[in-house]
């Protein structure tokens, strides 16, 4: 007589269990603007953003919730299941860079990531005097954002700037550009144009330098020496009147 035998499966079926309703969160997927992976989305400052974000694969309602970087952004509430809208309105210089997330409620781990690139010109205006002492040093700046990056060139008095080695220093960031200049001298008078250029546009800005004479330095030993000297040859001579006057 064939034995039969059980199965006794203590553990197995929570885990099935488990991994069944992991599959069917997983199995949701989410797209915003029809993009169901992160992607980046470029734009211009001005006109609002409409950014929507859709459930897809669902047989329930579904909870969405967006953030702004780390911060929650706050939905109405027929704008929360299986389907949310945000607007971004206007958009600005400020919002290049910045990431938004639609994510699911329940499974948060279920979302798509959205990054603005926002690209604009660079805008760089005015002027500047500056008055710098002779074989002292000066440093002009520029601060100029845009997107894409800008290069910045220089000029003086409206003629491309030549470089001298060991007087002229370049420095530049994303966002400043820096012209040095050592020891300056007389010659070094004149007006200096930092021109900032990208694919989208340019700015210029003015610096007039003005090199003044320098100053004469007075050794402060000499002052108060000179000073003793002539408090002492003062109190002599009033000394020695009063003695004549005591002799008379």
């Amino acid at each position: 007589m064939a034995q039969r035998s059980s199965l006794t499966v203590p553990y197995e079926v929570p885990v099935l269990a488990v991994c069944f309703l992991a599959c069917v969160a997983t199995g949701l997927e989410l797209s915003v603007n029809n993009h169901a992976a992160d992607f980046s989305l470029s734009t211009l400052p001005g006109p609002p953003l409409s950014l929507s974000c859709l459930v897809q694969n669902s047989s329930q309602a579904e909870e969405l919730l967006w953030y702004r970087g780390n911060g929650r952004v706050e939905l109405k509430d027929g704008n929360k299941v299986n389907i949310s809208n945000i607007c971004v309105s206007p958009v600005t210089e400020s919002d290049n860079g910045v990431t938004f997330t639609c994510r699911l409620a329940r499974n948060k781990s279920v979302q798509v990531s959205v990054i603005l690139d926002v690209q604009f010109p660079p805008w760089l205006t005015g002027e500047e005097s500056l008055q710098i002492e002779e074989d002292k040093d000066v440093t002009l700046t520029c601060n100029a954002k845009s997107n894409p990056q800008a290069q910045a060139a220089w000029y003086k008095n409206n003629t491309t700037l030549i470089l001298q080695q060991n007087r002229y220093q370049l420095y530049q960031t994303s966002e400043v550009f820096q012209l040095s200049i050592k020891t300056v001298q007389k010659s070094d008078n004149g007006t200096y144009t930092c021109m900032v250029k990208s694919s989208l546009g340019e700015g210029r800005k003015d610096f007039h330098l003005i090199v003044e004479d320098k100053k004469p330095v007075f050794p402060q030993e000499a002052i108060i020496a000179g000073v003793v000297v002539a408090t002492v040859t003062v109190l002599f001579g009033i000394v020695a009147r009063k003695d004549k006057i005591f002799k008379v």
